[in-house]
Order: C-alpha cells, then sequence, then structure tokens
C-alpha cells in the first residue's frame, strides 16, 4: 500500500532509484567488494576470499537480508551475513573485516549521492539552458517593472530570465565545489582510530577510495562528520529556493488583473472542479509548495552533525528520510520548472498594456534626470517630477500631458522631448546588452 507521495505522485524514476533499497543494498555490498579487495592489497586478507566476496554479491538477495535483519535486528549486520551465507569455503569470514558499520553505510551514501549529483546537475543544466533561451528570445521584450508590488520603470523579460539563469549557474558552480567535500568515503573502524587494521589502516582506506571512485576522508570518528551532508542539503535548498521564486513570479505574472505570461494548459486540462473557466498556476504552486518541504530539511541535517562524542545513533533514523526527500523532490521541482519556462505562453498585449497603465507615472524618473542634466538639479528636478505626477495621479491625466502644461518644466524641455522621455520602450538603459553577455557566457558554459 502506498502512503507516501513520492511513491505516487512526485519524483522521477531514475532519482527513486537511487535512493531505493535495492540500489541502497548493491551500493553497500560494493562497498564491502572495495574494502575486500584493498584488504588484500594491502595483505590483510587473502585475495582468493576477496575475489570469492567480490562474485557472492550477485547471488545476494534483499528479501533475505530483510529476512536476515528481521532475526537480528541490525542492518548492516545483515548484509553481512547475507554475503558471507554466498561465499564459497571459509572465505565468508572475512567479510567486513576491521571495519565498523558506518565505514560502509557512509561510504554507500556517498556513492549514492555521487549518482544523485550527477542527476542534479544535469536536470540544472537543462534548466539554464530553457532560462538562457528565453532570456535571448525576450531580451527586447519590454515589460513593467515591478517593487513593493507597484509598477517602476520599464525592465525586460529577457533582463528576468538572464537574473534567474545566472542564479542556476552560480548552483551549478557551487555543486562543482561542493562535490570534493560530500563525494568521499571512510575506511576507519569503530571510533575512527583504525586500530583493527593496524599501521595499514590508511593505505587501505585509500585503496578502497580508489576502488569506489570517491574521495577519502583526512579524518574521521565512527562516522563520516554531517558537516559535509549538511552543506548538501542546503545546497538543495537553495536551489529549491530559486525555483520557488520563479514561480511565485510567474504566479503573480499569471493574475488574471496582470495576465502577462502563462503556464501551458492542456487542451482536456481541467482548472477547478467547480469554475469550469479556471486556468490555475498549479505547476508553479507545486515547486513553490515542494520547495518549503526540501527547505525543511536543513535544519535536521545541521542537528545531525551535533552527536555524542564519536557518535550516536539519532543521525541514522532521520537521514533515511532527509536525503531519498531531499533529493527526490529537488529533482521533481527542477524537471517541473524546466518545462514550465520552456512551454511559458507570452501575452504582448497585456505586457503592453500594463508598461500603460499608470498613464506615464512609471516614467518620472526618466524625467527627473534629464531636468538634473539640464541643470536643474537632482533633488529640485525630484521634487518638480513628485508634485506633477502626484496631480497626475489625482486627477487621471497622463503624466505627459501634466508635464507640458508646466512652465516651470518647459523652460528645460520642450513638447518632443517630453514625450520621448515618458516612452517607455525608449527607457531600458543597457538591459538589451546585460541579455546578450549573459546568454554569450552561459551558452560557452
Amino acid at each position: 500500500m502506498s502512503i507516501h507521495p513520492i511513491e505516487y505522485r512526485y519524483g522521477t524514476d531514475e532519482m527513486k532509484y537511487v535512493w531505493s533499497e535495492k540500489n541502497r543494498l548493491q551500493k553497500i555490498m560494493n562497498v564491502e567488494v572495495a574494502l575486500a579487495k584493498a584488504e588484500a592489497d594491502v595483505g590483510l586478507i587473502p585475495k582468493s576470499a576477496a575475489n570469492d566476496i567480490a562474485k557472492s554479491i550477485d547471488s545476494v538477495k534483499l528479501e533475505r537480508v530483510k529476512e536476515i535483519e528481521y532475526e537480528i535486528n541490525h542492518d548492516m549486520m545483515a548484509v553481512v551475513h547475507g554475503i558471507s551465507e554466498q561465499c564459497p569455503g571459509d572465505s565468508g569470514k572475512w567479510v567486513h573485516f576491521g571495519a565498523t558499520s558506518n565505514d560502509m553505510l557512509d561510504t554507500a551514501t556517498a556513492l549514492q549521492i555521487k549518482d544523485a549529483v550527477e542527476i542534479l546537475e544535469n536536470k540544472l543544466k537543462d534548466l539554464m539552458n530553457a532560462l538562457v533561451n528565453q532570456a535571448e528570445t525576450h531580451k527586447k521584450t519590454v515589460c513593467a517593472g515591478r517593487t513593493h508590488g507597484q509598477i517602476g520603470v520599464p525592465t525586460t523579460y529577457g533582463l528576468r530570465f538572464a537574473i534567474w539563469a545566472t542564479e542556476i549557474s552560480r548552483h551549478l558552480e557551487r555543486l562543482e565545489q561542493l562535490k570534493p567535500r560530500i563525494l568521499v568515503g571512510q575506511m576507519t573502524g569503530a571510533v575512527g582510530t583504525q586500530a583493527a587494521f593496524g599501521k595499514k589502516g590508511i593505505k587501505l582506506q585509500k585503496k578502497a577510495m580508489e576502488y569506489l571512485e570517491i574521495g577519502s576522508v583526512d579524518v574521521s570518528n565512527q562516522i563520516i562528520q554531517r558537516d559535509r551532508h549538511a552543506e548538501f542539503v542546503m545546497w538543495m535548498a537553495n536551489v529549491a529556493t530559486t525555483l520557488d521564486k520563479i514561480g511565485i513570479e510567474i504566479r503573480t505574472l499569471q493574475r488574471s488583473e496582470i495576465a502577462e505570461v502563462e503556464e501551458s494548459f492542456g487542451k482536456k486540462q481541467v482548472g477547478s472542479s467547480t469554475m469550469p473557466h479556471k486556468r490555475n498556476p498549479i505547476k508553479s504552486e507545486q515547486i513553490c509548495g515542494l520547495a518549503r518541504i526540501v527547505r525543511s530539511m536543513v535544519e535536521p541535517e545541521l542537528r545531525n552533525n551535533t552527536l555524542w562524542d564519536e557518535r550516536d545513533l539519532t543521525n541514522s533514523s532521520s537521514e533515511r528520510i532527509v536525503f531519498p526527500e531531499s533529493c527526490v523532490l529537488t529533482d521533481h521541482i527542477i524537471k517541473l520548472g524546466t518545462g514550465i519556462i520552456e512551454n511559458l505562453r507570452f501575452y504582448p498585449e497585456n505586457i503592453h498594456h500594463n508598461l500603460e497603465l499608470l498613464k506615464g507615472l512609471n516614467m518620472g524618473e526618466a524625467v527627473m534626470i534629464e531636468l538634473a542634466k539640464r541643470g536643474v538639479g537632482r533633488q529640485d528636478a525630484h521634487e518638480i517630477v513628485r508634485k506633477n505626477a502626484m496631480y497626475a495621479h489625482e486627477t487621471g491625466k497622463h503624466l505627459k500631458d501634466v508635464l507640458l502644461e508646466d512652465s516651470e518644466v518647459a523652460q528645460y524641455l520642450n513638447n518632443e522631448e517630453i514625450v520621448q522621455l515618458v516612452d517607455p520602450y525608449k527607457y531600458i538603459g543597457t538591459a538589451v546588452e546585460q541579455v546578450e553577455a549573459v546568454v554569450e557566457k552561459l551558452k560557452k558554459q
């Protein structure tokens, strides 16, 4: 019986598989094989035993391991017994030699995170490319900028998409910087001294991680320190927050009163069970909702770094939830966000309408700056435009008409110049050039 929505509603098959019971067991067994090979290399166990251990894992079944765990109530020892009983002769007695549970479990987690990172990285690149394409397409699509929820001076849709694209590029950069810190394993034994491995412990650990193609901790106790994992979870929370920001903006711009853009809407899609006309931004809303869950994982993972002495078990139970949920939901909303951006629908007539909605009031800065250039002085120019803007607001007149009637303004600006200054399409600064620079940079990246 399915209970968790991840089982039947959210997530991609590829990311779910990374955190599946089957793959978890496989990763743990891969670590056991790497340990055995490394121990054989340094002379701690017979090479024949290492070879037998490596061959045996293909015969270990998840059902049998779970059956053993039910009997002995220890998940890691269940795996050890499951491998041992598949080994020929006495080779099974060398399984897990000198290791502690978290040598296997934490190193296996690193292997799972490695696979998860590859999926997330590829999906993020797809999202960045989608944003770059929209930025390039709409680099000259002038629209109303907004601050405090109020219309301000003009901006462009291209600039909005470019801003989001560069934010995603920084997440990719952070991920690359993260990899050496999070993709590490250990073979340190109980409390981290490597005592059971003797003086060969350091060499053994290095060799084992080389087999697994991940990094090796410098020092550790019985577990890999959770500042590493916390950083990874915080990275996912940061990514989720960027998607949350994008989702909020799309939802805002899709409001009936604004209606500048819209999520794609299927021919047979239903918006409401009672209001047949509805075209709700449900994908963006889903992103915003699930981002809250991903962010909520940060606090427990930070707490998982504050364990008793060399270790306790309080991190284990929460991480069985934190790691898979964070990765599955982050992957899910990245894919969802990419689809939204790629299929976003624009309404040029509404974009133009909103740009002109304030009847020129949003162009007050342009007039103020030009008056200041003509010798009025910045502060005096501000007051002249402010008084005219307030009068235009109260009377419902266009700012252009009010300015044309102002004798003080007429001393510095003629009628044609005033008309040009209140044209929003002529006041976007270097927006186009900025977008072009970002597009060129990120396409190379």
